[in-house]
């Protein structure tokens, strides 16, 4: 888990306003509540030069991200942020329930209207990153360093991929599914073969193996082998004929089947669930494989992963190598709350809170 601490000690260098593609309709107000948009008139008419300090916070254990995103945000549409100052912690930080994340100082008028969207931005990074540390701690208490996929494409709309990838990579995922899930810190997606490739060889997986072989030699070759709902006999048919070639076979069993190792072994049938990608299935195919003498192939598991699912198999000592998860790290279960708590430099939140001073909050410039 060092790698992963090192990034969580904010040991990452604060994302510029040019990775950040913004709409340039927030600066009109066009995502802002109304409600926000009529107190800024309103300030605007009755007190234009009152100072006040916005403090931002949550109510769990998390990984933080999304204050780089936040801090591009302001200075992109904030009147005058040159006049503001921040105060902040940063992408990768561990924080604590209520604990201050974030402070702005200024006039309203010039900023107010963005609180939402600032909530927004933490809320969904927050969440996102929090979500995948908790998968990949999960994927490694055996005390091996385990790969967490993040294949969370299909699951979400396309246009949330850059920022969701960015906060899967704060949170210790070491490999995206596209182009774009890597586009904030500078490095391409990764993947190996999906089911329409094999349905393209009519289900020969050898042939659709061999075919990926030869058109992408560079890569690490990985055959997806539960095409056929026959992992452990195509596992062996790709094994025999790439041999040392062949780097890892991934298993992506519907949770409607049930593959036809168990439906010939009827009876290991009655103590376990036997759909999908279960642990039975995955201590027969590691066997299955060394058998053979092929201990070099990794096992890689996708289809419905989830934190609890990847302790159980982890507790198990289920000899999986690789996990790809995808729709339960996009679950937003942490909401972020912006207050104002401070006028002109006196306390004045609203009943039920208060300025909460974080010594761990650096300035930004």
């Amino acid at each position: 888990m060092k790698e992963i601490e090192l990034k969580l000690q904010g040991k990452i260098n604060r994302l510029t306003n040019q990775t950040f593609k913004f709409d340039e309709r927030v600066k009109d107000g066009w995502f802002s509540a109304v409600y926000f948009l009529k107190t800024k008139d309103i300030v605007n008419k009755y007190m234009p030069d009152n100072i006040i300090t916005m403090q931002f916070f949550q109510k769990n254990h998390a990984v933080l991200c999304g204050t780089d995103e936040v801090i591009a945000l302001l200075k992109t549409f904030a009147d005058n942020p040159d006049d503001l100052e921040i105060y902040s912690l940063k992408d990768g930080d561990k924080i604590a329930p209520f604990e201050t994340v974030l402070t702005i100082t200024g006039k309203y008028q010039t900023f107010g209207y963005l609180e939402g969207i600032i909530d927004g931005i933490l809320s969904r990074r927050t969440s996102v990153a929090t979500n995948v540390f908790n998968v990949v701690n999960a994927a490694s208490a055996s005390g091996k360093q385990k790969q967490v996929i993040f294949m969370g494409d299909r699951d979400d709309h396309y246009i949330t991929q850059a920022g969701d990838g960015y906060a899967a990579h704060i949170g210790g995922a070491s490999a995206k599914a596209t182009h774009a899930m890597n586009e904030w810190w500078g490095k391409q997606g990764m993947g190996t073969m999906p089911h329409a490739l094999i349905q393209l060889f009519n289900g020969d997986i050898v042939a659709a193996t061999k075919a990926y072989q030869e058109t992408f030699p560079q890569d690490v070759l990985v055959a997806l082998v539960d095409y056929n709902n026959d992992v452990i006999t195509d596992s062996l048919k790709v094994a025999r004929e790439f041999g040392d070639d062949l780097k890892g076979v991934r298993l992506d069993t519907s949770r409607t089947l049930i593959d036809q190792y168990f439906l010939r072994n009827q009876h290991l049938l009655g103590t376990f669930d036997p759909r999908g990608v279960n642990a039975e299935l995955v201590f027969a195919l590691r066997k299955a494989l060394d058998d053979e003498g092929y201990h070099h192939v990794n096992i890689v598991v996708s289809g419905g992963f989830n934190e609890e699912r990847i302790k159980d198999f982890e507790e198990n000592g289920v000899p999986v190598d690789t996990y790809g998860v995808g729709s339960s790290l996009l679950k937003v279960n942490i909401g972020f709350t912006g207050d104002n708590v401070l006028i002109n430099g006196k306390h004045a939140a609203k009943a039920g809170r208060r300025y909460r001073p974080n010594a761990r909050l650096e300035k930004v410039e």
